[in-house]
């Protein structure tokens, strides 16, 4: 095989592996999204470095639910000062002034992301979500996790501090195919399946919310019919959504 075709098959196995290990953890996080949107709260996610990509996932895009909040900080994202990113998501006391910004309230539900599971802001975060009364989901990388120690101070891992955690299945450092002549091994996949697990729970957490009796408002593509119908939910939104 060649690399596009190895790449193809590890990303395939991981995807595999997340849908049939993870499977329960899934569906519990799914029926939790179900019971937040049937009650009127909220979903929300976080990331940091690359994993900011995620909390993105779940937002203002077709086929999404419109009470779905990114939590996005530009010092913790690669768009402007990518390098200084790497030591913000270490500072401790930095989540909970961050969580201050949204009006999240006991009974929303919190998706956070981070593949190596061992930075203090995440976890603050994890921390943080639940004091305030959210129900909070990790999705991190529990073989890499497991093998280095946290950098928070009360010495918990992502996984440790969420009310439930996923695994994403990755290896070690998430790229996976040794390549001659290279000093590191390349083709991360945390982005691929991490986005699989967020859509994963989304679908499932709207079939959830139904079975509940209530049907969620999601978003239509602005590039076929749905202008009408997205600026509706923007108009009654928007003073809410801080990001809008």
């Amino acid at each position: 095989m060649n690399s596009l075709e190895t790449y193809y098959e590890k990303v395939r196995q991981q995807l595999d592996e997340v849908f049939t290990t993870q499977h329960e953890a899934l569906q519990l996080s799914a029926t939790w999204v179900g019971e937040s949107l049937a009650s009127g709260h909220w979903i929300y996610a976080f990331g940091t470095g690359h994993s900011h990509m995620l909390a993105e996932e779940v937002f203002y895009r077709a086929g999404g639910l419109a009470r779905a909040v990114p939590i996005l900080d530009t010092p913790l994202m690669l768009h402007e000062r990518a390098i200084e990113a790497t030591y913000v998501e270490r500072r401790e006391g930095y989540a909970s002034t961050l969580l201050d910004l949204y009006p999240v309230e006991k009974g929303d539900l919190l998706i956070i992301a981070s593949n190596s599971g061992r930075n203090a802001v995440p976890i603050e975060m994890a921390i943080e979500g639940r004091r305030r009364g959210l129900r909070v989901v990790a999705l991190t990388n529990f073989e890499h996790a497991n093998a280095w120690p946290s950098r928070h101070s009360s010495g918990k891992r992502l996984a440790e501090a969420a009310d439930l955690a996923i695994d994403n299945c990755g290896v070690m450092g998430d790229a996976c195919i040794q390549m001659e002549g290279l000093p590191g091994l390349i083709g991360p996949t945390s982005t691929v399946t991490g986005a699989f697990i967020v859509n994963a729970l989304l679908v499932q957490g709207i079939e959830e919310s139904m079975k509940r009796g209530v049907t969620p408002e999601i978003f239509i593509s602005s590039n076929s019919d749905g202008d009408d119908h997205n600026h509706r939910l923007l108009d009654h939104y928007k003073s809410r959504i801080r990001h809008l």
